[in-house]
């Protein structure tokens, strides 16, 4: 690994972080992107899924998935857009925040086991992606 570029590090670890994540969050029926999709849903509250989309840095279709996997649980409830019906308004359930809490602490231990919690890795991680994600308007 001495070799490899600071990318292929960041990317590697984030595949194995995820992949760790995932395994402990199958105990409650979610991935790391159900995980994602409820937290913003918790802040957000009800979205359209091309803001969701939007929020979770990820494309519509992406997003579209997750929600499938998410409504199947009964974790989120997706209904037409009465002022656009091509479009769906996106809501927690009350079984979702349950699971999202549940979720969260999964993530809270997974983070303190694997050393992950520490405050100058968070603030690196946070320049990497305000230097290189997508820009606000």
């Amino acid at each position: 690994m001495n070799d490899w570029s600071t990318s292929r590090l960041l990317t590697t670890a984030a595949r194995i972080v995820e992949h760790s994540w995932n395994e402990k969050l199958l105990s409650i029926g979610i991935t790391h992107a159900g995980l994602t999709t409820l937290g913003v849903l918790e802040r957000e509250g009800t979205l359209t899924g091309v803001r969701l989309a939007q929020l979770v840095h990820v494309q519509a279709q992406t997003v579209g998935r997750t929600l499938d996997r998410l409504e199947k649980r009964g974790l989120v409830t997706r209904l037409r857009n009465t002022a656009d019906r091509r479009s769906q308004r996106i809501t927690i359930t009350s079984a979702g925040m349950k699971a999202l809490e549940r979720a969260k602490n999964i993530e809270h231990e997974l983070m303190a086991e694997d050393g992950l919690a520490s405050e100058d890795l968070r603030d690196r991680l946070k320049t990497v992606i305000n230097e290189l994600g997508p820009k606000k308007d």
